[in-house]
C-alpha cells in the first residue's frame, strides 16, 4: 500500500473508532438516564405482576384456590416472565446488555408507540420516522452552506453597502432558535394569509401520482427550512464574510491582482480555499447546534420525523424508543462529524493525514 493511502487509512480509522467510542459512551449514559438506574424495570415488574394478576383472578378454577395458593402461581408466572425478559439479573449487567441491543438497533418492541403499519418494532418505527429528518435538515443544511458562501463572497466585495450593513444589523436574529421563528411562520403564512400549510409532511389524504406527492412534500418544505435557515443564515453570513474580508487582505491577494487574474479567478484560489477549513469548523458546530434542536422544530412543524418521535416516546415513557431515537441521532451527529473532518483535511494542506510531519 503506497505510503500516502496507508496514511489516510490510519487517520480515517482513528477517527472512526474514536467516534464510535464516543457514541458508546454517549448511548450508555442515555440508557442509565432513561432507566433511572433500574427503577424503570422495577415498574415493568410491577406492570408484569398486575397483568399475571388481572389473567389469573378471572380463572373460575384458579379463584377457588386459597389465598397463598394463588399469590404463589402469580409469582410463579411473574418469575418466569422476568427471566424471559432479563428482569431477574442485576442492572448492571443489564445496562450492558441493553447497551448491545442499542447500538445495533436490535431493541425489540415498543411498548407504547407503533409505526404506521402498526407494528411496535422498534426498529422499524425508527426507519419510517428517519427519512423524514433527514430529508428535512439535509435540505436545510445544504441551503444554508452555498447560500452563506454566495452572500458572504458578494458582501465582502461590497464592504460597507446598505445591504452589508443590514446583514450585520440583522447577525443578533440567529441568537434565538429556529422554531421560535417556525411560530412565528406558521402564524403569517398558515394562519393569515392561506398560503402553505400548518405542518405535516404530505397533505392529507396523499396524493397518488408521483409527480403530485413531490410537490406537496416541497410545499410543506417551505415552512420548516425557511425557519431554519431564518434561526442560522444571518450570522453565518456575518461570520464568513469577515472571514473574507480578511483573506482578501493578504499580500498574495495582492499579487494576484497585480498579475492581472480576474476577480473570480482570485476569490475561488487565493479567498475562498484558504478560507474553507476555518468555513468548515463553523459549519460543523452550527449543524451540530442545528440537530440538538430539532425535536422542538419537529413538534412545532407536526413534522414526522425522529425528533417528533423523540418527544412522543418521552411523554409515554417508552424507554426502547427514547433508547433508539438517542442513538439515531448519536449515529448522525457521529457521521456528521467525521465526514466534515475528512472534508477539513482534504481542503487544508496544512493538514498532515496520519499526523506524520509538521502542520
Amino acid at each position: 500500500m503506497p505510503p500516502a493511502l496507508s496514511r489516510v487509512t490510519k487517520y480515517t480509522l482513528y477517527r472512526a473508532i474514536t467516534l464510535f467510542l464516543t457514541v458508546v459512551v454517549g448511548v450508555y449514559l442515555t440508557i442509565v438516564i432513561a432507566n433511572m438506574g433500574g427503577h424503570i424495570d422495577k415498574i415493568r415488574i410491577a406492570q408484569i405482576r398486575e397483568a399475571v394478576g388481572a389473567r389469573l383472578l378471572v380463572d373460575p378454577q384458579v379463584q377457588a384456590l386459597p389465598a397463598s395458593e394463588i399469590h404463589k402461581r402469580i409469582e410463579q408466572q411473574v418469575n418466569l416472565e422476568s427471566q424471559r425478559l432479563g428482569l431477574d439479573k442485576p442492572f448492571m449487567l443489564r445496562s450492558f446488555n441493553y447497551l448491545s441491543d442499542a447500538l445495533s438497533l436490535s431493541l425489540g418492541r415498543a411498548e407504547v408507540l407503533t409505526s404506521d403499519s402498526g407494528s411496535r418494532q422498534v426498529r422499524l418505527i425508527l426507519v419510517e420516522r428517519l427519512p423524514a429528518t433527514l430529508l428535512l435538515f439535509a435540505t436545510a443544511n445544504l441551503l444554508l452552506f452555498f447560500v452563506a458562501i454566495f452572500v458572504g463572497l458578494f458582501l465582502s466585495r461590497r464592504y460597507g453597502s446598505f445591504l452589508d450593513r443590514a446583514v450585520v444589523a440583522l447577525a443578533p436574529v440567529s441568537a434565538a432558535p429556529s422554531w421560535f421563528y417556525g411560530i412565528f411562520l406558521i402564524l403569517i403564512f398558515a394562519a393569515l394569509l392561506k398560503v402553505l400549510p400548518f405542518g405535516g409532511m404530505v397533505s392529507a389524504p396523499p396524493p397518488g401520482p408521483a409527480l403530485l406527492y413531490s410537490l406537496s412534500v416541497l410545499k410543506h418544505l417551505i415552512l420548516p427550512v425557511s425557519a431554519i435557515l431564518i434561526g442560522a443564515i444571518f450570522v453565518t453570513i456575518y461570520s464568513w464574510r469577515t472571514f473574507f474580508l480578511i483573506y482578501s487582505a493578504e499580500d498574495y491577494v495582492e499579487m494576484a491582482k497585480a498579475k492581472g487574474l480576474s476577480s473570480g479567478t482570485i476569490e475561488r484560489r487565493y479567498i475562498l480555499r484558504p478560507t474553507l477549513p476555518t468555513i468548515i469548523t463553523t459549519f460543523s458546530l452550527g449543524i451540530i447546534g442545528i440537530w440538538t434542536g430539532s425535536i422542538i422544530l419537529e413538534i412545532v412543524f407536526n413534522w414526522p420525523g425522529v425528533g417528533r418521535l423523540l418527544f412522543q416516546a418521552i411523554g409515554a415513557f417508552d424507554t426502547p424508543v427514547i433508547v433508539g431515537a438517542v442513538v439515531i441521532y448519536a449515529y448522525l451527529l457521529a457521521l456528521t462529524v467525521f465526514l466534515l473532518d475528512i472534508a477539513y483535511a482534504l481542503v487544508d494542506p496544512r493538514v498532515k493525514v496520519g499526523g506524520e510531519g509538521k502542520p
